[in-house]
């Protein structure tokens, strides 16, 4: 009996030895993160194997995935396969419960014991989840300082906002990006919120260093929104001319307050950390934690809301929360500065929200009761919303957006553009707000005329005479330079290759894209769909550009078609940088186009085979990943 109780002390002991050799971190901190949809719950590590719990959180009846070339790597460069999922099938899609949250573990080969921290990829594709910096010695990271440069300013509770300058100069955005990995991304969009510049999403292409810094430059006529697009979040800020505008990017900190699991645990400071123009108020605007969106960002809970609704019905659904908006703005701590801009973004947003109001009510009810291509048509342009008399009085209201302090919200440029939508926009402006003079005005008719010249028109002698009739010269100057650029790009378009502009010949509307299409038979084509004013049709295409230099020696031709929407002149001088074979089609091609294909939208791509068969069709930019292994598809069938 003694005996076989110390055999099975033996066992007891054997296993308890076993079990303590598994090193196992709860909730590991991290650096960066592509996505919040998974999150590390907990690393078990044995002598075996490597198991990451993950816990998913994503939208309710859609599905993730894990892909089968995922991988660890660790900090000494080490590369770990996944071996597979418990709870999950790699590869295949794993749909969400009505919660939102699931559970599954992914399995890896063990892991040495002097390694610190650990990446996880699921490969070099677009939508790859990846996870940086995951920290195993958990202690050390928490010790780890932030550089002196990371300063939060002494606020002011009384200062006043400022009134910005109008001139016309460069605006200078530095930073740096810490703990950065160049595996991270290499460069980032800068989105240029200006009320002109918006009208085309223009983007400026910031390069990272080696070391997470990066700098930019941009002309601007006054303070100016910007946003950096970076993989881990958006960060938000304010630029202006003559100023330069500083930033130290926390990414660790950035991503904990976006993730379920931590958002509890100790803080590692602030996101983003500001110097120089406007420190203090910027730092603070980062701070802001009242939602002044007056409804869901979410369109389609907008829609089933309002689906059916009055236009009297439907402002005060809008305009409901404003007053409890109102009231936390004036009971937060925040400084008068910060809420002074803060009451101007509820003017900005409630103004937009109002001005778009025959569409939405239309959109929601297209999109809500599910109407084919055909009946959208006949119901947005046949049925009629009653506005009734006096609706717009309530822009009486928001006189902020009017004033020169409305250039630091950073919805003003949106608001310019939806303005636009609202019928006799400027006479309902005036009679509104009392005047027709204004910040405001001067923002709706430079924006018309950047317009214009972004559309490589030239300023006509008419308009040059307009630029007088500014308030402030800074407005005239951008667009003389604006217009002297566009004038020698113009110029030097005449002088491009490698583009081909093609006439589709008499034919009818049935034989139209099998004719456009037999000229390149035998072929593969990436057919697509765009137009010059979509923005992301331009910004696919520039995407699309170092793919096409690296398929440059396959049998591949890409075929651009687009409607008379593009106005012939700015399609001819856009084309010269977008190298492919061109047709402009009428508008009625155009539509029976639209409809014959069910294209909902621009940009809508095409893969033809060499027989002529349709191999992908997608509306929305599918990613160059997607893209180039669709076309190699076709081109070995």
């Amino acid at each position: 009996m003694k005996r076989f109780a110390w055999i099975i002390g033996l066992i007891f002991c054997t296993i308890c030895t076993i079990q303590a050799k598994d090193r196992v971190i709860e909730r590991p901190p991290f650096l960066a993160w592509s996505s919040n949809s998974i999150e590390i719950d907990k690393i078990v590590m044995s002598d075996t194997v490597t198991t990451v719990y993950i816990k998913a959180f994503y939208r309710p009846k859609y599905w993730i995935k894990i892909a089968t070339g995922s991988f660890l790597k660790d900090n000494n460069g080490m590369l770990y396969p996944i071996r597979k999922g418990v709870g999950i099938t790699l590869d295949k899609e794993f749909w969400m419960p009505e919660s939102g949250e699931a559970e599954f573990q992914l399995l890896f080969p063990p892991i040495p014991e002097n390694v610190t921290s650990l990446d996880f990829s699921e490969g070099d594709f677009d939508g790859a989840y990846k996870i940086w910096g995951i920290q195993l010695d958990k202690d050390t990271f928490y010790k780890q300082k932030l550089p002196k440069e990371a300063v939060v300013h002494k606020i002011n509770k009384k200062a006043i906002l400022p009134t910005p300058k109008l001139v016309y100069g460069t605006a200078t955005l530095k930073g740096k990006i810490l703990d950065y990995q160049k595996e991270m991304m290499q460069q980032m969009k800068m989105h240029i919120e200006s009320p002109a510049l918006n009208v085309h999403n223009e983007q400026n292409i910031i390069k990272i260093k080696e070391d997470g810094t990066f700098q930019a430059e941009v002309k601007v006529a006054s303070v100016t929104s910007v946003a950096l697009e970076l993989p881990f979040g958006w960060i938000e800020c304010l630029i202006a001319p003559n100023e330069e505008t500083s930033l130290i990017i926390n990414t660790k900190e950035l991503c904990r307050r976006q993730a379920h699991l931590q958002k509890k645990d100790k803080t590692y400071g602030e996101p983003v950390y500001f110097n120089g123009y406007l420190a203090s108020l910027q730092q603070e605007l980062a701070s802001v934690d009242i939602d002044i969106v007056l409804k869901s960002v979410y369109y389609m809970d907008m829609y089933n809301d309002i689906a059916g609704k009055s236009a009297d019905e439907y402002k005060a659904y809008v305009l409901e929360r404003l007053p409890s908006i109102r009231k936390e703005i004036a009971q937060s701590p925040y400084s008068n500065a910060c809420k002074e801009l803060l009451n101007i973004q509820v003017d900005l947003a409630a103004t937009g929200k109002i001005a778009m109001t025959e569409r939405e009510l239309k959109s929601a009810y297209i999109t809500v009761n599910k109407l084919n291509k055909e009946q959208t048509d006949d119901y947005f342009y046949n049925t009629r919303i009653d506005i009734p008399t006096g609706y717009y009085d309530i822009l009486k209201e928001f006189t902020s957006i009017n004033t020169l302090k409305a250039l630091y919200g950073k919805y003003y440029a949106s608001t310019i553009y939806l303005i636009s939508f609202l019928p006799n926009s400027l006479d309902v402006l005036k009679e509104t707000l009392g005047t027709g003079q204004g910040p405001l005005f001067d923002n709706i008719k430079f924006n018309k005329l950047y317009q214009s010249i972004k559309d490589f028109t030239p300023l006509t002698t008419e308009q040059n005479a307009e630029l007088k009739t500014f308030s402030s010269p800074a407005y005239a100057e951008m667009l003389t330079q604006t217009n002297k650029e566009i004038i020698k790009k113009i110029e030097l378009n005449k002088r491009k290759t490698g583009f081909t502009v093609n006439e589709t010949g008499q034919v009818s509307n049935e034989d139209l894209f099998p004719s456009i299409i037999s000229k390149f038979r035998g072929h593969t084509l990436l057919v697509d769909f765009w137009a010059t004013w979509c923005g992301p049709c331009r910004t696919a295409n520039k995407a699309i550009t170092p793919m096409k230099e690296e398929l440059k020696d396959k049998d591949i031709i890409y075929l651009y078609i687009t409607g008379e929407t593009s106005p012939k002149g700015t399609w001819e001088n856009m084309i010269t940088d977008i190298h492919g074979e061109h047709f402009r089609v009428t508008n009625e091609q155009w539509s029976f186009l639209m409809s014959s294909f069910n294209i909902r939208g621009v940009p809508t791509y095409f893969v033809v085979d060499p027989e002529g068969n349709i191999t992908f069709k997608q509306t929305g930019f599918p990613g160059v990943d997607t893209m180039k292994k669709e076309l190699m598809k076709a081109l070995n069938k």
